[in-house]
């Protein structure tokens, strides 16, 4: 007989239903989360870069109006819907990005995804438009991100309501995403431990990794599992959980319970069952909810030619129809107003588009 999960001032039920709780065997199995640009669709792109360029007007000043897509855009609508009340991804394909040199793919990346949200910044240095690939970082550093490397990526949230990534170049090998659901992983600890389902929804110290707001700590506390208007939301780094354990000897420390429900949560995210492993190719666009999606990245080994190496473009998207946050996440995301909330600023942080690496 299954066991109650007591959080306080929610009701859970026995089981989350519906799209969002898919399993990764299934999708393997599935084309309905790939959607294929039309010939149609890629010259509504073209026209909408070159009349950009025309206009003289900067990155900052693309948006959902600015960047016209009189019949793709249609489909962009229905594709936000289906990343935020849906499975939770679409994984765009056909974009034929060589044709374009990096500033022309990064004006086609910003306009497509202003479709999906506001721009919100993703580092200290208020990088709006994000640059995935090893750049030697030392990730003992605690500076570094893990996005910085050639390191595989643990199953993880981003600090945004919607992640995009759009691939330049690939990897000589490795470096493929995967994703799990959230949603499906909560169904199984509830099923098979409801007590360490429990402990996720207790407030864990997370690593800032020196990105420290004006008057905040280094770290921030916020639960794994969150609850709200029927909705399970989730946010989570467990890298930078066990970081804030080893460097901030003032923040909470784990009991034995909560380090094994973050074990389990680990162990279920890396189980062929429940995760979905997919290639990039040059042009494809990924778009993932954070809340109801973790994602990760296999190690890989890169070209020795610089030209040649591994190169994502990164967005982290705010769009107005999100739903509602728990006022925790206000710690992390600095607002929790849709259309306003997520990304990192610091004391000094300066909102940016960049080219080069960041």
């Amino acid at each position: 007989m299954q066991q109650a999960v007591a959080v306080p001032n929610a009701t859970l039920p026995s089981r989350i239903t519906g799209p969002g709780a898919w399993l990764g065997a299934d999708m393997e199995r599935s084309v309905e989360w790939l959607e294929m640009l039309s010939t149609s669709e890629i010259e509504e792109v073209d026209a909408a870069i070159h009349a950009h360029k025309a206009s003289g007007r900067a990155f900052g000043d693309i948006n959902k109006e600015s960047f016209k897509l009189p019949t793709l855009g249609r489909r962009f609508d229905r594709m936000l819907q289906e990343v935020l009340n849906g499975r939770g991804f679409v994984l765009v394909r056909g974009f034929p990005v060589e044709r374009y040199t990096t500033e022309e793919a990064a004006i086609a990346y910003l306009g497509m995804g202003a479709w999906f949200g506001t721009f919100r910044s993703q580092n200290a240095a208020g990088h709006l438009l994000g640059h995935v690939r090893d750049t030697g970082a030392d990730i003992s550093k605690q500076a570094t991100r893990y996005y910085q490397t050639n390191r595989q990526l643990e199953y993880h949230t981003d600090s945004c309501d919607i992640v995009g990534l759009m691939c330049l170049k690939t990897s000589r090998s490795g470096g493929e995403s995967r994703i799990v659901s959230s949603v499906s992983l909560f169904n199984a600890m509830l099923e098979r431990r409801p007590d360490l389902c429990a402990e996720l929804f207790h407030a864990y110290p997370t690593d800032r990794r020196g990105e420290v707001p004006d008057g905040a700590q280094p770290w921030f506390d916020v639960p794994v599992f969150n609850w709200l208007n029927g909705q399970l939301t989730t946010i989570y780094v467990g890298q930078y959980i066990r970081s804030a354990q080893q460097h901030f000897p003032q923040a909470r420390r784990l009991t034995d319970k909560e380090q094994e429900a973050l074990a389990m949560l680990d162990e279920l995210a890396n189980d062929p069952q429940f995760c979905l492993q997919m290639e990039f190719l040059p042009g494809d666009m990924q778009f993932l909810h954070n809340h109801q999606i973790l994602h990760s990245r296999t190690d890989f080994e890169d070209w020795p030619e610089p030209e040649r190496k591994r190169h994502l473009l990164r967005l982290w998207l705010a769009p107005k129809e999100a739903r509602a946050l728990p006022e925790s996440f206000a710690t992390r995301y600095g607002s929790i107003t849709p259309g306003e909330r997520g990304g990192i600023i610091v004391k000094g942080t300066k909102l940016t588009f960049e080219l080069g690496s960041a």
